[in-house]
């Protein structure tokens, strides 16, 4: 059976995304209340384990919301947060695990639209792409 509303988790950062997302929320807008928030420091500290765990057990989706250029701790954080997406993906198709469950972008301190927007649509792509991989019982 498919998710009506896919469980997604995104890491988001503290200093850039992070305000965007709470702003979404103070405006009432409407995205999957299955959509579940981490805080990081910056999008390069995510370890490509922590998201294949997610997909592993029980998490439909995972959407990294980048720091971009805006990131305060790393001039090449959107490098880095890209070498860390890539590596993922290759460690998913090893586990057959489809590596368009992991999406990033960046996203600003006033970006609460296009994060309302990228939630709507990343949950409709998780629809279409089915039921998400069943819990790890090893």
């Amino acid at each position: 059976m498919i998710e009506t509303n896919p469980k997604i988790l995104v890491f988001s950062t503290e200093n850039v995304s992070d305000p965007g997302i709470d702003l979404a929320g103070r405006n009432k807008m409407h995205y999957s209340p299955s959509v579940y928030v981490i805080t990081l420091p910056c999008s390069s500290g995510i370890r490509p384990s922590w998201i294949v765990h997610a997909l592993e057990n029980g998490f439909a989706g995972v959407f990294i919301a980048a720091d971009g250029s805006d990131c305060a701790y790393i001039s090449d954080c959107t490098t880095r947060t890209g070498k860390i997406i890539a590596d993922t993906q290759d460690m998913l198709r090893e586990r057959s695990i489809d590596p368009a469950r992991v999406k990033m972008a960046a996203l600003c301190s006033v970006c609460a639209e296009p994060f309302e927007k990228y939630m709507d649509s990343f949950s409709k792509q998780l629809r279409k792409l089915g039921a998400a991989s069943t819990p790890n019982t090893e």
